[in-house]
């Protein structure tokens, strides 16, 4: 069913990486990491829609942020019991606002009996969008074999897949002095994300799921070049992407979200089709409005036009404006 345009005359854009603070999932996050971000203490459902109202956003799909997903320390039962809490408030976000959210649920890996339940109910009852994943559950990437049912399952069912970096075990923290995780670390992870997915052979068998990673791939279309020269005679490699690596790595979605500055997008659009880019802001890391401004600073035209709402709108026909 198409929504109200929301857009109020400004160009229509479809936000596929939004953040979202259930209360009690907050103050966790504090009790657990021991500080408080200004710009996660400040959000409300209603922020996100002044924000979103004053740039053109007509529809805002919410996604967990990364750190740390639902860990938390927890065990299985406690991970569970937070992908439950978040997935609920998101959906009570959407029947409040009709039309203006989405949803990628949260699952409780690394958990793979309760991420089967959680898709069930994410996709079944609540009707999600698709689902939410991290790069890395702190020791181990997507790629893992212990992950594969969780995925087998998802191409099933022909689903989205959205993946949000987060550091590892390895890298978290400050590992350079002086220099914080989020400014380069996590754009690292969905490298390895990627990487691993590729060479544990995930792309190749699994052709129904339909991929989007953050950031305008972090540095994937930087490496991508270099890791099909250098991996050419590897018979592993040519067993997990039979096609060669850029028929893989070019059908996968990328959303923009902190990464619409010239240098990323001249990197993204030189390596994938701009059909396979989507609009995102990060918010509240960064504002919808610098994402918007900075996207239509170094795109134009129809280009411009298809990742800020057409690309979605074929993954998503149902959040076309009436």
């Amino acid at each position: 069913m198409a929504q109200h345009d929301h857009s109020g005359g400004k160009p229509n854009h479809i936000d596929v990486h939004h953040h979202f603070y259930p209360p009690e999932f907050s103050q966790a996050v504090n009790d657990f990491t021991g500080h408080k971000l200004p710009m996660v203490e400040r959000w409300t459902p209603d922020a996100s829609l002044e924000e979103m109202d004053t740039n053109g956003v007509s529809t805002a799909i919410l996604s967990l942020w990364s750190i740390p997903g639902v860990w938390m320390g927890s065990d299985a039962a406690g991970m569970r019991r937070w992908a439950r809490l978040v997935n609920d408030y998101a959906a009570g976000m959407r029947r409040d606002h009709p039309g203006r959210f989405g949803l990628f649920g949260a699952l409780p890996m690394p958990d793979i009996e309760g991420s089967l339940i959680e898709i069930e109910y994410a996709l079944d009852v609540l009707k999600a969008d698709g689902v939410g994943l991290m790069t890395n559950y702190g020791d181990t990437w997507p790629g893992d074999p212990i992950y594969r049912p969780v995925f087998e399952e998802l191409n099933r069912r022909k689903a989205v897949v959205y993946f949000h970096p987060v550091s590892p075990n390895c890298c978290a923290g400050q590992i350079v002095p002086g220099v914080q995780e989020s400014w380069a670390e996590v754009t690292f992870d969905t490298s390895r994300a990627v990487l691993s997915l590729l060479v544990n052979g995930v792309f190749r068998d699994l052709r129904d799921i339909k991929w989007i990673f953050s950031h305008s791939g972090g540095t994937v279309p930087v490496i991508a070049r270099r890791t099909a020269t250098l991996s050419q005679h590897s018979p592993a490699m040519k067993e997990a992407a039979p096609a060669g690596i850029d028929a893989e790595l070019t059908r996968l979605h990328y959303e923009t979200a902190n990464g619409y500055h010239a240098p990323n997008m001249a990197a993204l659009l030189t390596y994938v089709p701009v059909s396979q880019v989507m609009f995102g802001t990060d918010y509240p890391y960064v504002t919808v409005g610098e994402n918007v401004e900075g996207l239509a600073e170094v795109v134009s035209g129809a280009d411009l036009e298809a990742i800020r709402s057409g690309n979605a709108l074929r993954m998503f026909p149902h959040f076309a404006p009436a």
